[in-house]
């Protein structure tokens, strides 16, 4: 699945991913390949990948929100 890592400013990190862990304004979530479409507030914390290469990326955020969408993640965050 693609995810989209954006701020107002630059694209932090586009790519393909196995795992997308976000951080929920009611806790953590995980992401999979074929989610639900869903859209969801993030709240200050860490987004974790897993990218197609097996390797783990960490990513700050101070908020913002998520939309999960045919095997898409779009995060716009603070």
């Amino acid at each position: 699945m693609r995810i989209e890592i954006v701020t107002p400013d630059t694209t932090i990190y586009e790519g393909e991913v196995s795992l997308a862990q976000l951080p929920g304004l009611d806790g953590s979530f995980e992401i999979l390949n074929n989610h639900a479409a869903m859209i969801a507030a993030l709240k200050k914390g860490k987004v974790k990948v897993i990218d197609d290469k097996k390797a783990t990326l960490i990513f700050d955020i101070n908020g913002g929100v998520a939309e999960i969408l045919k095997n898409r993640i779009l995060v716009l965050a603070e």
